[in-house]
């Protein structure tokens, strides 16, 4: 047996955040900014009231808008 894709180039997302959770960038911005520091960059009533990862998750899971701008601070922070 002969393997058909050995050949071929392996093709790489243009998606920076490609291979990335949600919770990966979440603890990540957590880590760097402190809650209080990441409500000011980002002003989610999640992060500034009792936050904490898991209930930010869900939060951020369900409301787009909000997942987009913690994605943005967390691709200009983290650029690869």
């Amino acid at each position: 047996m002969t393997n058909k894709n050995k050949d071929r180039p392996q093709k790489h997302s243009n998606d920076p955040l490609h291979g990335i959770t949600l919770e990966q960038i979440l603890t990540s911005l957590e880590a760097r900014y402190g809650w209080e520091e990441l409500y000011r960059k980002v002003n989610i009533r999640c992060f500034g009231y009792d936050p904490s990862i898991k209930s930010s998750l869900k939060f951020l899971r369900k409301t787009p808008w909000a997942r987009s701008k913690v994605e943005t601070l967390y691709c200009r922070t983290h650029k690869r």
